[in-house]
């Protein structure tokens, strides 16, 4: 697939530098290494002619992007119903259910958003990820947002990297904690499980603010917002500070009941099978327009339950004490 040829003429006050370095300015919507594989392929080129990427310019060449974006997505199209919270010909917002795979890998090699993805949109396959800019676990719920463009992409990509979008969470926690906090602490793969990641001195930068948005007796319902997007990094932050996600496979632990608890409250606990994290709200500025968008998932039926089941029980202990 390709676009028509872009033009720009290089600025005089660029004389001598790097002809990539120039390319970068003169077209900001596409990222640095996309930019110098096309001068390597030739699509990028100045004054007509192939040069490299550290050749210098003089300054007043005519610098001509014959944009040529091949298939970089090889999956399969999939009619997987998706629930579209925001969508332009730029973006698409969408809600993730908790148990639809990101992407196609090892034991999921079908069945995933980006199939889905193909399926509503199939320029897409032109895209890295199909679009994907960041991603959710795959038992995690909520608000994702993909680029539909390669401008967007680019856009979407160096918002995440400058922490420019605004991402909020929901996570049920064990323990009553009495305040919110910052975990900043360090997070890189595990020293001996290569499935799960840790905390880690010498790990990559990785903080979580994290507030209470209602306290239970022996559960607490946060709010966490994601200063840096590392793999599982709320869950490693919760695990962390010995607050553990409810229902996490990977980092939970075994399970912990509150003294008393009522044979339903058992119930609600031991049959959630999964973290209990949501990615309530997302927010950016929109890659073309710069209008902040901001989009919010419900939260799903079963968060919801579990929930009204923890705030039955403080109820509960509550009357019991009087």
């Amino acid at each position: 697939m390709s676009d028509a040829p872009l033009h720009a003429i290089v600025p005089d006050s660029s004389a001598g530098r790097r002809f990539d370095a120039v390319l970068a300015e003169l077209f900001p919507d596409y990222s640095r290494s996309r930019l110098t594989t096309w001068i390597k392929s030739g699509d990028a080129r100045l004054n007509g002619e192939v040069v490299r990427p550290r050749d210098p310019v003089r300054g007043g060449e005519q610098v001509t992007l014959s944009v040529v974006l091949e298939v970089q997505t090889h999956s399969e199209p999939e009619d997987i119903a998706l629930d579209v919270l925001y969508e332009d010909e730029h973006v698409i917002v969408i809600d993730k259910p908790a148990g639809l795979v990101v992407h196609p890998g090892a034991g999921n090699p079908a069945g995933t958003l980006v199939n889905a993805l193909l399926h509503r949109d199939p320029s897409l396959n032109a895209l890295p990820r199909a679009g994907i800019v960041h991603r959710l676990d795959k038992d995690t719920s909520g608000v994702m947002v993909v680029a539909r463009t390669l401008p967007a992409h680019t856009a979407l990509i160096d918002q995440l990297s400058s922490r420019a979008v605004h991402r909020q969470y929901l996570a049920v926690v064990v323990g009553a904690l009495v305040s919110g906090g910052t975990a900043n602490a360090a997070i890189d793969r595990h020293p001996r499980d290569r499935i799960r990641m840790a905390v880690r001195d010498d790990g990559r930068e990785a903080v979580t603010h994290y507030r209470l948005r209602e306290r239970f007796r022996a559960h607490t319902l946060l709010e966490c917002r994601l200063e840096t997007g590392r793999t599982h990094q709320i869950r490693v932050h919760m695990q962390h500070l010995k607050h553990p996600i409810v229902g996490d496979p990977l980092y939970g632990g075994p399970l912990k009941l509150p003294r008393g608890a009522t044979p339903e409250l058992v119930e609600a606990l031991r049959g959630f099978r999964r973290q209990a994290l949501h990615a309530e709200t997302l927010e950016f500025a929109h890659p073309v327009s710069g209008e902040r968008i901001r989009c919010t998932a419900a939260v799903p039926a079963d968060m919801v339950a579990l929930a009204d089941r923890l705030r039955e029980d403080t109820r509960e202990a509550a009357e019991r004490g009087r």
